[in-house]
């Protein structure tokens, strides 16, 4: 239990702005601001903080913690935004735009956005890495069957009109890394089998014809379909059991992730996954600093010109 931080230990550790305030600068910066227009340490702190709470020295630009990271232009306060990061640490089935707005007292639209750009800093796309690996992949998306008439898409076998998401699991570490992929088609997997593990590594798989053939690694199959799931030590249990807690945040909590942001909302169950099982100040600077040097507009976001 040490790894979890309550909601009243929360407000208590970080109470108001100028905490939150204090946690991000302290996480980014130390105990000397660093301007992140030119890069130098000879900055002054503005004392009424207009147009920002510093001021650099050298390039006469004001900046604050949010320039030059996802929160730059936000007029979220910066208490908000640390919440909402422990928030989406705390609730291992992720929590909805809904609840988040209620709980932050914004709009749900406010809530939508923030949670995205969160979940933007959370994306990993890492290099291929040695050891043993399960692979297997799964589909995320309603029953076809469900769906209007309009939405239908060509009936036939299998998951049609879901979207396919594939997933390592490391068994050193345990850490998981998954994105969805246009389709399971075998060039698709060993592509991407060959992108993410190095040659000569030991992946685990189901017996699926498309992972058949593959080269460069050493593969062990179960045959899921003839009832056989371990076999030593040959088994997909460690990502199927992430596939599991994936689906209940999917069917439990948000009910429904469309195409074109999916790969936002499996990035934060797989960041989380690889946090670790807690949600202390360590853990939340962890999701602060990949949120340094990118930006999420809502224009962006929404695909707008």
């Amino acid at each position: 239990m040490k790894n979890i931080m309550s909601r009243y230990e929360f407000l208590e550790k970080y109470p108001d702005e100028q905490a939150a305030a204090e946690f991000f600068e302290q996480r980014r910066w130390g105990d000397i601001p660093q301007c992140p227009h030119c890069l130098s340490r000879n900055t002054a702190r503005i004392k009424n903080a207009k147009p920002m709470p510093h001021r650099c020295r050298e390039c006469r630009k004001h900046f604050s913690v949010r320039t030059g990271t996802i929160m730059e232009r936000s007029k979220i306060p910066l208490h908000k935004w640390l919440m909402a990061i422990w928030m989406l640490h705390t609730a291992r089935k992720g929590v909805s735009s809904i609840q988040m707005a209620k709980d932050l007292g914004i709009s749900q639209q406010a809530a939508w956005f923030l949670q995205h750009r969160i979940r933007e800093s959370m994306i990993e796309e890492g290099h291929p890495i040695s050891g043993t690996f399960e692979i297997d992949e799964t589909y995320i998306g309603g029953k076809e069957k469900n769906k209007h008439r309009r939405k239908k898409k060509k009936l036939g076998s299998g998951p049609v009109g879901k979207q396919a998401v594939l997933g390592f699991r490391n068994r050193r570490n345990s850490t998981v890394r998954a994105y969805p992929i246009p389709n399971v088609r075998r060039q698709t997997l060993h592509a991407e089998i060959a992108r993410n593990v190095q040659d000569g590594s030991t992946i685990y798989t189901d017996e699926m014809s498309s992972y058949d053939k593959i080269t460069g690694v050493n593969r062990v199959s179960i045959n899921h379909s003839a009832g056989e799931y371990v076999r030593d030590d040959a088994h997909t249990n460690g990502i199927e059991s992430f596939w599991a807690l994936l689906k209940r945040g999917y069917h439990g909590t948000n009910h429904w992730w469309s195409v074109k942001h999916i790969h936002r909302y499996v990035a934060e169950y797989t960041h989380r996954q690889n946090a670790g099982p807690g949600n202390t100040p360590d853990v939340l600077a962890l999701t602060f600093d990949r949120m340094i040097g990118i930006r999420l507009t809502y224009r962006e976001l929404v695909g707008q010109p």
